[in-house]
């Protein structure tokens, strides 16, 4: 396990990147593809609401989400598995 620390706003995709965490992401985080997907273990509550360009994508229930598109709100541990 990594642990990073993330200011508010910012996207989980960028916060993987930033911290030399590998993290896909064909569309170039544009949220067209589902290549940054992540599973959210702990900490929902401090994460984005699910935007329109999500569920789109077919992501639409807990706790997945994309990298891309989810942004940090609250303080707090969040805790999220990153697909290899």
């Amino acid at each position: 396990m990594t642990l990073v620390q993330a200011e508010k706003g910012q996207k989980i995709l960028k916060i993987a990147l930033d911290n030399g965490i590998p993290m896909e992401h064909a569309c170039g985080g544009n949220g067209f593809c589902t290549t940054c997907m992540c599973t959210v273990q702990e900490g929902m509550e401090h994460l984005s609401h699910r935007n329109d360009r999500e569920e789109n994508m077919g992501i639409t229930s807990d706790p997945w989400r994309l990298g891309c598109q989810t942004s940090v709100v609250g303080d707090g541990d969040i805790v999220i598995e990153v697909g290899e």
